[in-house]
C-alpha cells in the first residue's frame, strides 16, 4: 500500500511539474518579443492603451512586439513597446517585419500636378509628368518624416516608374481649392491659358534658420562683367545700407562661369563662360563673407546656347525650318522637362558650390509678342502634353521650389509689370499662380516701359514714378490677396535714365519715390535697382536714397 501511495505521489509530482513546466514554457512563449515596425495606410496607426482607450501612434516606428495575441472586440492585438519604453496594444495587421512594408498604400490619386523623379536622390526628372486626377500604383517610398508622412512615393504609371513627392498625392477626394473662386472666370483671353485650371492650394513658405532673408531687401544688380570688380560693389553696399546683391549666373548668351552642369547640358555655354569656376567662386565668396545676402539670377527660358545644343527642346520655326529666333535670342520651350531639369540643377549647383542664398529665375515665361506667329502656325511650341502656358510656368516653379528648398535656398521669379492685372498674360505669367508657389515675386514695373498716360495719369508716367508705382502697387496688392500663400514682393525699380522723351534723369529722389510708393501700398519686402550696365557710378549716385529707406 505504501508503495502505491508513493507511486501516485510521484506521478502527481511529475504531472504538476509537467504542468508547471508547460505553463512556464507558455509564459515564456507568450512574452517572447520580436522586433517589428508599425504600419498603416496613413501617417498614424490606431492603438489602445492599457485601459483600452484609443490612441494614435506614428507609423514607421521600430517596436518590440509580444507574441501573445490579445482579443478586444473580436479583433486581435499584440502588446508592443516603443523605444521610449511606453507600451500599447496594436492590431496584428498593423505590425510588419521590415521598414519597407510600413507604408500600406497601394493606389493613390494625384490631386496636384507634379514631376516624376528618376530616383530618390537628386533633381533629375522624367519627361513624362504626372497630371491632376491620374492614379498611380505605389511600389515603394524613400523615407518618412517625424510625423509618419511619406516624403516621396515610388510609383508606377503607364509602364513608367519613378518618385513623386507625397504632398501631391492623396487616397481620398481632395478638398476644394479655397481661393479658386477668384480665378474661375478669368478665361483664356490672350493665349496664355485660363485662371481656373491652375494650382491654388497652400504652399509652405520656408524660413531657414541658417539662411535668413533680410526683412527688407535693398538690392542692386550685377551682370557677369561686374563680378570681376566685386570689391567695389561690396564697398558701395557696406557704405550705403545695401544688404543684397543680385548677380548673374546665366543670362541669355552671357555665361558667368564654367559650371559642370553647363558642361553636361549645354557644352556651348560652357565653352563661352566668362570666368572659371574657381575665379567666380572666389569673387562670390568675398560678398558672402562681407555679410551680404546673395541672389543668383538665371534666365530660365531665354537661352541661346542651350537651344542651339538641343534644338528638339527649343521652340521651332516651321517656316524657316529652324529653331525660333525672337528678341535677339533662341528660346528653349518651357514645356520641356529637360529644360526644367537643366535650370534647376544649375541653380542647385550655384547654391551648394557658390553659396547663393536664393535663386531668381528671370524670363520665366514664353516669348512675348508672338500671337501672330502662333495663329499662322509658324511656330511649334513642342507642347507634348497639351498644357497651357500658365500651367507650364507655374509647374516649373513648383518643381524648382521643391528642389531648392531641399538645399535651404529660396526661389524668386521675375515677372513683367503687366502681371498685376486680373488676367493670364499671353506669355504665360499670371501673378496669383506664380506668387502662390514662389517665395519671392519680383515684377518689373519700370516707369518708362508703360504707356505715356497709363492709369489715367495726366503727366508722362516716367516723370512721376511715385504716382505710377502707387497706382500699380495697389492693383498688385489685390492679386496678393487672391491666394492663400502669397510670395514676398520684392520689386524691380528703374535705375537708369528714361529711354524715351521727355527724357528724365533717374537720381536718388526717383529711386526713393519708387520704393516708398511700393511700401505705402503694402508691397514692403524690398526692391532691386535695375541698371543693365551695373554702372557703379550710377549706383553710387543713389546712396542717399538707400539710406533714407527702412
Amino acid at each position: 500500500m505504501k508503495k502505491i501511495v508513493l507511486t501516485i505521489l510521484a506521478v502527481a509530482i511529475i504531472a504538476i511539474a509537467g504542468t508547471g513546466g508547460y505553463l512556464y514554457y507558455r509564459y515564456l512563449e507568450d512574452n517572447k518579443t520580436t522586433p517589428m515596425y508599425l504600419a498603416s495606410f496613413q501617417k498614424e496607426v490606431a492603438a489602445l492603451d492599457d485601459e483600452q482607450n484609443p490612441v494614435s501612434l506614428i507609423r514607421g516606428q521600430s517596436v518590440s512586439m509580444r507574441q501573445k495575441v490579445d482579443t478586444f472586440n473580436d479583433k486581435e492585438y499584440h502588446l508592443i513597446t516603443l523605444e521610449n519604453g511606453e507600451s500599447y496594444y496594436v492590431l496584428s495587421e498593423d505590425l510588419v517585419d521590415s521598414f519597407e512594408k510600413c507604408v500600406k498604400e497601394e493606389i493613390l490619386l494625384a490631386y496636384r500636378p507634379s514631376v516624376i523623379y528618376e530616383n530618390d536622390s537628386d533633381a533629375k526628372i522624367l519627361e513624362r509628368p504626372l497630371f491632376v486626377n491620374e492614379e498611380v500604383k505605389v511600389i515603394g517610398f524613400d523615407k518618412l518624416d517625424e510625423n509618419g508622412e511619406v516624403n516621396k512615393y515610388k510609383i508606377a504609371i503607364d509602364g513608367v516608374e519613378g518618385y513623386v513627392y507625397g504632398k501631391y498625392l492623396t487616397q481620398g477626394i481632395p478638398s476644394e481649392m479655397e481661393y479658386l473662386s477668384y480665378h474661375i472666370d478669368r478665361e483664356d483671353l490672350y493665349g496664355g491659358g485660363s485662371g481656373d485650371n491652375l494650382d491654388y492650394y497652400p504652399n509652405e513658405k520656408p524660413s531657414f534658420s541658417d539662411n535668413v532673408m533680410p526683412e527688407y531687401v535693398k538690392a542692386i544688380y550685377l551682370g557677369a562683367g561686374a563680378v570681376n570688380n566685386i570689391d567695389a560693389y561690396i564697398d558701395l553696399a557696406l557704405s550705403s545700407d545695401i544688404n543684397t546683391l543680385v548677380i548673374d549666373i546665366r543670362d541669355t548668351d552671357v555665361i558667368s562661369y564654367e559650371s559642370e552642369i553647363l558642361k553636361e547640358y549645354s557644352p556651348t555655354s560652357y565653352k563661352r563662360a566668362y570666368m572659371t569656376f574657381e575665379d567666380y567662386q572666389t569673387q562670390i565668396k568675398k560678398a558672402k563673407d562681407a555679410g551680404l545676402y546673395l541672389v543668383g539670377r538665371i534666365t530660365a527660358f531665354k537661352d541661346t546656347y542651350y537651344a542651339q545644343d538641343h534644338p528638339d527642346n527649343a521652340i521651332y520655326d516651321n517656316f524657316a525650318d529652324d529653331i525660333f529666333y525672337h528678341g535677339s535670342a533662341y528660346w528653349p520651350t518651357p514645356y520641356s522637362r529637360d529644360v526644367w531639369e537643366y535650370n534647376v540643377l544649375l541653380a542647385k549647383e550655384a547654391v551648394t558650390q557658390m553659396g547663393f542664398n536664393e535663386i531668381q529665375f528671370d524670363y520665366v515665361r514664353f516669348p512675348d509678342l508672338i500671337s501672330s506667329y502662333e495663329e499662322s502656325g509658324q511656330i511649334d511650341m513642342r507642347n507634348t502634353y497639351n498644357e497651357t502656358k500658365a500651367q507650364a510656368i507655374q509647374r516649373f516653379l513648383m518643381y524648382a521650389a521643391d528642389e531648392l528648398h531641399e538645399v535651404n535656398a529660396y526661389v524668386s521669379a521675375d515677372t513683367f509689370g503687366e502681371t498685376s492685372n486680373a488676367y493670364v498674360t499671353a506669355y504665360g505669367q499670371y501673378w496669383p499662380a506664380i506668387s502662390n508657389v514662389a517665395d519671392v515675386i519680383s515684377s518689373m514695373p519700370y516707369p518708362d516701359h508703360f504707356g505715356s498716360h497709363d492709369y489715367g495719369i495726366s503727366e508722362y508716367v516716367w516723370e512721376v514714378p511715385y504716382k505710377l508705382l502707387s497706382n500699380w502697387g495697389s492693383i498688385a496688392k489685390e492679386r496678393q490677396n487672391e491666394i492663400p500663400t502669397p510670395a514676398k514682393v520684392r520689386t524691380w525699380i528703374q535705375g537708369y535714365d528714361s529711354i524715351k522723351s521727355p527724357y528724365v534723369v533717374y537720381d536718388a529722389d526717383k529711386i526713393y519715390e519708387q520704393a516708398i510708393a511700393l511700401n505705402e501700398q503694402g508691397l514692403d519686402d524690398g526692391f532691386i535697382v535695375w541698371n543693365a550696365a551695373s554702372s557703379l557710378s550710377k549706383y553710387q549716385s543713389f546712396t542717399s536714397a538707400f539710406k533714407r529707406l527702412p
